[in-house]
């Protein structure tokens, strides 16, 4: 089987069905993985999602180690070491203690 190449994959096209708006920078869902919005994404319409690249996300409070694999909360969206019942969103590429309010994360792509 051959495949062709398509596109570079930094971002994908990402229809928006949510039934709201979806901002700049939010945090979105796609299946298994998450991604964040390369601009505002009207109900409806398709926009870019970046899905790599290194981003500076809302965190619990809780330490976050270097290299840790890291999830995005189900409910609130923010970022947890957590995995039960939460989203894969990457890793962390600086650690983070837990009196700070963010972690910056290596999108897993």
């Amino acid at each position: 089987m051959k495949a062709s190449y398509w596109q570079r994959g930094e971002t994908i096209d990402f229809k928006n069905n949510t039934g709201k708006k979806i901002e700049a920078t939010d945090i979105v869902v796609i299946g298994t993985r998450i991604g964040v919005a390369g601009g505002d994404i009207e109900n409806g319409e398709t926009g870019a999602v970046h899905v790599t690249g290194v981003f500076q996300m809302k965190k619990k409070a809780e330490a976050v180690a270097l290299g840790q694999l890291l999830y995005a909360d189900k409910d609130s969206m923010d970022i947890t070491g957590t995995e039960d019942g939460n989203i894969p969103a990457g890793w962390a590429v600086y650690p983070s203690g837990a009196d700070s309010n963010s972690v910056y994360v290596k999108l897993l792509g």
